[in-house]
């Protein structure tokens, strides 16, 4: 049982970090500073609210989630590990691993001089993690919170053997409409066509989303910027230690077959995903260290 008095007492920080309920009982860090709001379950260590100040949330949530144990959060910042998609030997084990369906310690909270609010997360091995996957390991998912969103997953192979995970920051835009919006930095891109099954490189300067979309680009580190104008900003996302880059929404077939997506969801949310996965599997040696990070900005 989380004691939310004891997280409190232990990491708030009067004005600025507090734990609360927010949804169905799910404990949440909610982070309030000068530059930004920012809501954080616990429960996989699932952002689900970047709100600058002055600006409609950057994050989407579907009003269809389901904010309960034992089923992942539908929206904001997903966190994929170890492996992304579906499990390659037991389709039974869940969609994007298990890392999404567990409650993450809260190792540390703190106020930079910058103005900005640090939250550290872990997960480390246990008997549950290994009813899934064999490895020790300590998963650390590093949250700031200012102007800008940075997110980075930390993973350290804590075992006597090598290990081999995928993962993806499964990150969910919020948009005035799928219509309207553009996408940069993706062109001359060799990618992975999910839904037309082939690989194909993209030509065009700007990429326009008409249809379902799930594209896996391979072998680019570049930032990405999604282009609204009716909201008036640009959503800017820059990676690191992420060479495939995953452009995701489901159209309106994909919504109706999804019994936390309304029918019409599909119009107000992009995905873009820094992802290590396909030609981007890690491989760590006993105590190596891999990071993945994403910063998502307002320009």
């Amino acid at each position: 049982m989380i004691d939310i008095d004891e997280l409190n007492d232990k990491y708030g920080i009067e004005g600025e970090v507090g734990f609360a309920n927010l949804e169905n009982d799910l404990i949440f860090i909610t982070v309030s500073n000068k530059y930004s709001d920012t809501d954080i379950s616990l429960y996989g260590a699932h952002i689900t609210s970047f709100k600058p100040h002055r600006t409609v949330d950057v994050l989407w949530m579907s009003p269809k989630s389901n904010f309960e144990v034992g089923t992942p959060i539908r929206g904001g910042i997903p966190v994929c590990f170890p492996w992304f998609g579906p499990n390659k030997t037991n389709s039974d084990k869940p969609m994007h691993g298990f890392a999404r369906l567990m409650y993450w310690d809260v190792i540390e909270t703190s106020s930079k001089k910058t103005g900005e609010t640090l939250v550290r997360l872990q997960l480390c091995s246990t008997d549950d993690t290994k009813a899934y996957w064999p490895y020790d390991f300590c998963a650390e998912m590093t949250i700031t919170v200012g102007q800008t969103l940075k997110v980075t997953l930390k993973v350290t192979n804590t075992s006597t053997e090598t290990l081999e995970y995928t993962s993806a920051l499964h990150s969910y835009f919020n948009l005035s409409s799928i219509e309207n919006i553009t996408i940069d930095g993706l062109q001359n891109t060799k990618y992975h066509n999910q839904l037309e099954l082939g690989d194909f490189v993209q030509n065009e300067e700007k990429l326009e989303i008409n249809n379902a979309e799930t594209r896996h680009y391979y072998d680019t580190e570049n930032t990405t910027v999604i282009t609204d104008p009716i909201f008036g900003r640009r959503i800017r996302i820059e990676k690191s230690g992420s060479k495939v880059t995953t452009v995701w929404n489901p159209g309106e077939e994909g919504c109706s077959q999804t019994n936390d997506l309304t029918d019409d969801s599909f119009y107000t949310f992009v995905c873009i995903e820094t992802v290590n996965a396909y030609n981007d599997v890690i491989k760590l040696d006993p105590d190596e260290t891999h990071e993945t990070s994403a910063t998502i900005s307002l320009e």
